[in-house]
């Protein structure tokens, strides 16, 4: 636990990241040999990459320490004083070409005054700073942003390119590991990549890659416990256990991780498509009905019956 693997192999270069969209690359490219950017939004799911590739630009454009701001829009962002900071960093000279305002989950910014505070600094200082946004839901950004930034959607890895990525870091790293195991961490955290390192480097202090059961880390992580028992067939024990944990503001989140889990409900591609259909309905109806716990378990009912 001396390094922190997130940061440890974190790419610091554009040859270091893996891009899933080759236009992507050229695009970043083309941005580094001409030693510019414009102001940019990159968005798509936790622990895509997203952070990672604006940290790379900044670094491969050479842009001094002193000329960047980190910031997060869902602590400073949310307050019109925070604004202020903004303005007296963006009204200094830069020590080099131009400054970079790097701010992180900007869809918590508040829409009603910091984000059209933003649209006016956008404008008002382009010569000499450049703006890096952040975020999952891009539908929280208001219009004047989204015309202001050029847009890269950081596109999540498949599962066979996830799992090798979790899996070069623990080779790298020595540790010994079985592919069972390491599939429970990947569908238990996919598609953030930053939270299935975090866990696989907690469980593997020993030097082998153990299950969270056999620890003795004790975080409790349900997710771990919910595949391992779709994985057994355990189907009605799952649904009791991921209907305990969801709350009535996860079920977005909870029906996207269906999704993105789809094999563990049919082996074959026609079951698969069906339990898509099955996540579908399960979707449409959180919005129309009185309890979603009760919505959420008939959807995994429907599901086992695959």
């Amino acid at each position: 636990m001396k390094d922190l693997w997130v940061e440890k192999y974190r790419p610091s270069t554009v040859d270091g990241y893996v891009f899933i969209d080759q236009s992507q690359r050229e695009q970043v490219e083309s941005w580094i040999r001409a030693g510019n950017i414009p102001h940019l939004l990159f968005h798509g799911s936790s622990g895509t990459g997203k952070t990672t590739l604006a940290k790379i630009l900044i670094n491969q454009l050479g842009v001094d320490e002193y000329d960047v701001l980190y910031a997060n829009g869902s602590k400073e962002g949310r307050k019109i004083e925070w604004v202020d900071k903004l303005v007296n960093f963006c009204q200094t000279m830069p020590f080099g070409q131009f400054k970079v305002v790097l701010i992180d989950e900007a869809d918590y910014m508040n829409l009603h005054s910091v984000q059209p505070a933003l649209r006016n600094l956008m404008e008002d200082f382009s010569d000499s700073v450049r703006f890096i946004l952040t975020c999952n839901y891009p539908n929280k950004i208001i219009e004047p942003i989204h015309s202001r930034c050029q847009s890269l959607q950081i596109v999540k890895a498949d599962h066979t390119e996830f799992t090798a990525r979790v899996a070069t870091i623990l080779v790298e790293e020595g540790v010994e590991f079985d592919l069972d195991t390491l599939d429970t961490y990947v569908k238990a955290t996919y598609p953030d990549l930053r939270k299935c390192i975090q866990m696989v480097q907690q469980h593997s202090t020993t030097g082998k890659l153990h299950n969270p059961r056999e620890g003795s880390t004790g975080i409790g992580e349900w997710k771990i416990d919910c595949v391992e028992l779709f994985k057994a067939g355990s189907v009605r024990e799952a649904r009791a256990l991921l209907c305990s944990q969801a709350h009535s503001e996860d079920m977005d989140e909870m029906f996207r991780w269906m999704y993105d889990n789809v094999e563990l409900f049919g082996k074959t591609v026609e079951q698969q498509d069906e339990a898509i259909k099955i996540i579908r309905n399960g979707i449409v109806n959180a919005g129309m009905v009185a309890d979603a716990e009760i919505n959420l378990s008939a959807t995994l009912i429907e599901l086992s019956q695959l």
